[in-house]
């Protein structure tokens, strides 16, 4: 095989409710991921010197040992026991760095479904969800992207069965030079809002539950009318950073948009319209200010897959 390449999706939160604290010290988390077709491209050329290098067109990327990327490529190494098994890799990256939209999670995701084809590993979907569950929290879900539910720390997947993607276009904007700590964000929900954390693994189930029944998926089925987003996350990243309070501002102006909400811990916001005509629309009515705001902006569709040979 002379080389592959491979998508790797971004991903939005359409619900990320903080219900607690696992005993493992993560969050125990219900959310909703949706992939966009807002991708980068991993390319996977095989060599024969046993040596994993990656290039990026980012120079701001680092892409040494401690890049999901390599650290996938690593892992399946390690696991198919072929220490000889070598492979050049080059990203093209799309999707913006540091952004809550799961690049580096889908990165991982695309170099073991990549090099499982590239290298002829054999493993099973299961079994890479589980090395990708080692890796990170956001990457077994990147693994099939879709429309799933997501529980525990992310890692519990609980795909929708839709016969299509959501029919919904995404504006979507980040201001380049913001950033939010991930753990951060989390550290300030813990302390705004740890007196109201769930303790019991039945008090998490019936939240669960209220999530599988409740209007956001019928939303998402076409049988309602989609409900404003929640995330935990937002309740207290907006009051604290500035280019979130001020992004958010602006997609709220937009006409025809039914929810708008930040995804993950942010930086990036969003805004759902019920086509894209909409949201492109959006997105010229917007663009004076957003460039004035110096954000970037990107219009996608909703996608039913995660990391994909091309």
């Amino acid at each position: 095989m002379a080389e592959l390449l491979v998508s790797a999706p971004a991903k939005i939160n359409l619900h990320l409710e903080v219900l607690g604290l696992r005993s493992d010290g993560f969050h125990e988390l219900a959310m909703v991921m949706q992939t966009l077709d807002l991708v980068d491209t991993l390319r996977l050329r095989p060599t024969a010197d046993g040596a994993v290098s990656l290039r990026c067109d980012r120079s701001d990327l680092p892409t040494d040992g401690g890049n999901l990327i390599v650290k996938a490529a690593e892992l399946l190494k390690a696991r198919v026991g072929l220490p000889e098994l070598g492979v050049a890799m080059e990203l093209s990256k799309r999707i913006p760095i540091g952004a809550g939209l799961a690049g580096g999670s889908s990165n991982g995701a695309a170099a073991l479904v990549g090099l499982n084809a590239l290298w002829g590993c054999g493993f099973s979907r299961d079994q890479l969800l589980a090395m990708a569950a080692e890796l990170g929290s956001d990457m077994p879900f990147c693994i099939d992207g879709g429309t799933q539910l997501c529980f525990g720390r992310g890692e519990q997947l609980e795909p929708m069965p839709l016969e299509q993607p959501p029919a919904l276009a995404v504006l979507l904007i980040k201001h380049p030079e913001a950033s939010v700590s991930t753990p951060w964000a989390y550290g300030r929900c813990r302390e705004q809002r740890g007196d109201f954390y769930l303790e019991q693994e039945s008090d998490f189930e019936q939240r669960r539950q209220l999530l599988r029944q409740g209007p956001l998926l019928a939303a998402l089925r076409g049988e309602l009318s989609l409900p404003a987003i929640r995330n935990d996350l937002q309740q207290v990243v907006e009051p604290e950073v500035e280019s979130v309070r001020a992004g958010l501002e602006l997609l709220r102006r937009a006409q025809g948009a039914v929810a708008v909400a930040m995804s993950g811990s942010g930086p990036s916001l969003f805004a759902l319209f019920p086509d894209r005509s909409l949201a492109e629309q959006a997105r010229a009515d917007l663009a004076s200010s957003l460039q004035q705001a110096g954000f970037e902006a990107w219009v996608c569709r909703c996608t039913g897959s995660g990391a994909t040979l091309v």
